[in-house]
This record gives C-alpha cells, sequence and structure tokens, in this order.
C-alpha cells in the first residue's frame, strides 16, 4: 500500500529533486506501476517524493479570485502546496480516463490556479523553468489516444513558463498487467534521462 506522502530519499542531491503526484482512483495500479519502474533509473542520490491523491484527498476547487475574503488552504491542500513548490522535476501520474486525466489529478491541477492568485503569492514565479512529467497507463497500444492528456500537461507548463519531458504511456487493462508491456518498460528506463524543452504552445512553434 503507497503511504500518503512517501519519502524515497531525504538526502539533497544538487539541484534536483522528484515529486510523484499518483492520480489513480486504484492503490498500486498499472500507472503507478510504470511510473515506479522510470523512478527506479533515477541516481539514487536524487530525492523522490511519492503523494496519493486517493489518500490525500482535495475538495472540489472553489474560485475565490474575485472573493473579498482571505485565502485559507486545508491542511492536505497545504502539503501538496509545499510539496510541488519544493520538487523541481514534478511528475504527474494519472490512468487515461475518458481520454484526458483522471479526476483527482484534475482537481489537483486546478488548485494551481488558486496558488497562482492567492494574496502574495508567488507560485508562477517559482514554477518557472521546472520540469513537468506526464506517465500514463491506458486499454489502448496506440500512444497518440492519449494525445489530449499530452496536450493537457503540455500547455499547462507552457503557461508557467515551465519545460515539458513528454509522456510516457503504458498499455494495460486488469491490475498488474502493464508489467506485460515491454516496450512501456524498456521506455521507462531512459524516460527521466530525456530532454526536456521549454514548454510552447502551438502558435508559440514556427
Amino acid at each position: 500500500m503507497t503511504s500518503i506522502v512517501d519519502h524515497r530519499d531525504s538526502r539533497t542531491a544538487g539541484t534536483r529533486s522528484f515529486l510523484f503526484v499518483l492520480g489513480s482512483s486504484r492503490a498500486d495500479g498499472n500507472t503507478e506501476i510504470l511510473a515506479r519502474a522510470a523512478a527506479e533509473r533515477l541516481p539514487a542520490d536524487v530525492p523522490q517524493r511519492w503523494v496519493d491523491l486517493a489518500r490525500l484527498p482535495l475538495p472540489d476547487f472553489q474560485d475565490g479570485r474575485h472573493e473579498t475574503a482571505g485565502w485559507s488552504a486545508g491542511e492536505n491542500e497545504e502539503t501538496l502546496r509545499q510539496a510541488t513548490l519544493e520538487a523541481t522535476d514534478i511528475v504527474l501520474a494519472s490512468p487515461l480516463y475518458w481520454y484526458t486525466l483522471s479526476a483527482q489529478t484534475k482537481r489537483y491541477l486546478d488548485y494551481w490556479s488558486g496558488w497562482l492568485t492567492a494574496p502574495g503569492s508567488d507560485f508562477k514565479e517559482r514554477m518557472a523553468g521546472r520540469t513537468l512529467w506526464g506517465v500514463t497507463v491506458m486499454a489502448h497500444r496506440e500512444d497518440s489516444v492519449a494525445g489530449g492528456l499530452e496536450t493537457t500537461l503540455n500547455h499547462t507548463a507552457a503557461y508557467l513558463g515551465m519545460r515539458f519531458g513528454g509522456l510516457l504511456c503504458g498499455s494495460a487493462s486488469r491490475p498488474g498487467q502493464v508489467r506485460d508491456d515491454e516496450q512501456a518498460l524498456i521506455r521507462a528506463t531512459t524516460f527521466f534521462r530525456r530532454e526536456a524543452p521549454l514548454a510552447r504552445f502551438p502558435y508559440e512553434q514556427g
């Protein structure tokens, strides 16, 4: 069973640290298996922090940008906000649900909107230059089916001035079945070695 907050390594290593955000409704699901396979190939001295959104739930996001009341973050929200800001690399591990992010993962991103506009927030400035990655597993063998999810992540990174490392895809349906996807596991071994260019919107790509 995945812990709510799992510090794989608390040592400081250079300037990189990874936050893995698990967005599945199933514990130890295929997407988590694939994400952990990729994480195993990170250098041992690079800190990893794992958070499971199913065990660290957030209420539906309420947009308070134009309200006069002060900003009041709940405990789970503040834990996630701090974990996000402390990481140089943020990995969203979400199964492909209806061709996009899971509800838990999308809700987490919705909270980024609040963090952008909270009084005194410098969230956008602090996120600029960091790297966003995606991991997904789906009941389909064509990676292009996950194009909508990949677009969401790329555009999120582009808006914040982040880098985007791409999307690691696997194919599975039954629990644990991703272990039979040899190509996905091979891609996982080098996924975090990929160059992560600065994310751009399509209209910025000449």
